[in-house]
């Protein structure tokens, strides 16, 4: 009986522990809340509590939050609840869960030196490279942790340094994180070739046949999206042996991020300034067009009139071609050809294809020069052979884009050497429609490599795309051309293509660095084509 009775009175005894406990605002359990319910949840978190480290699970298992011990310096109230007003989302990335916002009620007591973990759900199932990012309202856009996806609780976990965010797990198409691997050899080793991170990169790939992994170091680019559109790395020999029997060339695999390597001002499409609403775009103009329809889907000053350098050459060509020339026609280069360049720039500084005076080629020859190449001597002799004196070949270069309505538009020599040569983003969207009515045209700046021989000589010549897109983007780029002069900085007109019918040409004028150039075009044709396709529907 006396036994009873001290069990009795030490039952009393905890409760009135606990009780005490929640009055002086603090809970002992995170199973224990002081208020929940679908949409909201909110706990006390006592002194002693906060010095043992809590976790907390909170509405159903969907969010979860760890705070490490010491890590909060006083009791305080923790409040987390789903995010049910309209936000802005970014437009290049799918959201996969619900936004979450969480609250550390007391800012005093924690002071942000180390991170919290959060660990969120998602209820969408993706084969892309998931991560939880949280809204910046300083730069109104969302910004990624550092995160690792937890693959069999369909959940992500990362680390936060803030008292308040608001968080969810969004997906990047453009990075694959689960498909097929093949191998290669080369450099044995725990290598892999990966066409989304970048070189340096750690990753954790994982044979899902057989569960096996190995860790690798990206130190190539590929395969080619566009070849191998479900191919999420290569990896090479040494590696895939040990997750597999290489005769079975290629396994399904999931990839994880252990750590980047090389990073870059845009890495995975997603601008430094975080991922928005519309395109992040730091160009001085720039903007997207539908083809078809000659809609703006995005703009930045687009009117305003700028050098277009080496834009300019797709005008020079339409009005070479308008002439009707036959491309087998053999021409013998002349050395004058090239000397109207240098009354705009020193010799070193032009782009041009290697010739002798005298040597002979084909004006399709020509044609490829100056389009894949961009070599302005090529375009001086087309203009040569054209059958037009160069001050009427010129007049009929401005006549063709006041036609077509790019009243911004003047040329005063046909390569784009001289800073007169002028235009807006705007007028050469409608030109670029314009000229790429032309099967040629079409043709050769989508051609990432041209070979030919001088026919007097038997040289070889082989010319490579200024474009990098051609051979980088997962797109289908159906046109571009690139410009750079030092005042008109870099330039890009790029169109694109999806496989419902829908075009769009994009425009870039006076960017700061040619990889910009590169990944802004591809941002507005990625934007511009998600875009024509929910109009579309």
């Amino acid at each position: 009986m006396v036994r009873q009775s001290q069990i009795f009175a030490k039952i009393i005894v905890f409760f009135l522990i606990l009780l005490l406990a929640q009055m002086a605002g603090g809970f002992i359990y995170a199973s224990e809340p002081a208020a929940q319910d679908e949409n909201s949840f909110f706990i006390n978190i006592n002194k002693a509590t906060a010095d043992k480290g809590y976790a907390i699970k909170a509405l159903a298992g969907q969010f979860s939050l760890s705070l490490p011990k010491g890590i909060l310096k006083d009791a305080t109230g923790v409040e987390i609840k789903k995010v049910n007003e309209d936000m802005d989302l970014p437009w290049q990335l799918e959201k996969l869960s619900e936004i979450y916002q969480y609250e550390i009620i007391n800012k005093t007591a924690y002071d942000g030196k180390k991170p919290l973990t959060v660990e969120i759900k998602y209820n969408q199932a993706s084969y892309y490279y998931k991560q939880v990012y949280f809204y910046d309202k300083n730069y109104s856009s969302w910004r990624p942790l550092s995160c690792k996806e937890i693959f069999d609780k369909s959940s992500v976990r990362c680390e936060v340094p803030f008292n308040f965010a608001r968080l969810a797990v969004f997906a990047n198409p453009n990075v694959l994180a689960i498909g097929k691997a093949s191998w290669y050899s080369y450099k044995k080793g725990n290598f892999t070739a990966s066409p989304d991170f970048p070189k340096g990169s750690k990753l954790r790939v994982y044979n899902l046949d057989n569960g096996k992994f190995v860790d690798v170091v990206v130190n190539d680019f590929g395969p080619e999206r566009k070849l191998h559109p479900d191919r999420v790395v290569d990896l090479e020999k040494t590696a895939f042996s040990k997750i597999s029997n290489i005769k079975q060339g290629t396994i399904k695999v999931r990839v994880e991020l252990i750590s980047l390597g090389v990073k870059s001002e845009r890495l995975f499409g997603i601008s430094n300034q975080g991922a928005k609403n519309q395109p992040v775009i730091t160009a001085k103009s720039a903007i997207v067009m539908d083809e078809q329809t000659g809609d703006i889907l995005w703009q930045k000053n687009a009117t305003s009139t700028l050098p277009l350098a080496s834009l300019t050459k797709l005008v020079a060509i339409r009005a070479f071609l308008d002439t009707r020339p036959s491309l087998n026609k053999i021409v013998a280069y002349s050395i004058r050809d090239e000397e109207y360049n240098y009354e705009y720039v020193n010799k070193w500084e032009s782009a041009r294809l290697k010739l002798a005076d005298g040597d002979t080629l084909t004006i399709e020859d020509l044609l490829y020069a100056a389009l894949v190449g961009s070599a302005n001597n090529a375009v001086e002799t087309l203009v040569r052979s054209s059958g037009l004196t160069r001050s009427e070949f010129i007049k009929n270069m401005n006549d063709l884009a006041a036609g077509w309505g790019a009243s911004a538009t003047h040329f005063i020599e046909p390569t784009g050497l001289a800073l007169e040569n002028v235009s807006s983003a705007y007028d050469y969207a409608i030109i670029s429609k314009e000229v790429y009515t032309h099967p040629i045209i079409q043709k050769a700046s989508t051609m990432y490599k041209y070979k030919f021989t001088t026919l007097n000589t038997n040289k070889a010549h082989t010319i490579v795309n200024t474009d990098k897109l051609l051979e980088v983007s997962s797109l289908n780029i159906t046109g571009s051309k690139t410009g750079y002069l030092d005042e008109a900085q870099y330039c890009l007109m790029a169109r694109a293509a999806n496989k419902k019918g829908g075009q769009v040409i994009a425009v870039i004028m006076g960017a700061d660095s040619r990889e910009k150039s590169f990944a802004e075009t591809e941002e507005l044709l990625k934007y511009g084509l998600k875009n024509w396709t929910l109009v579309i529907k």
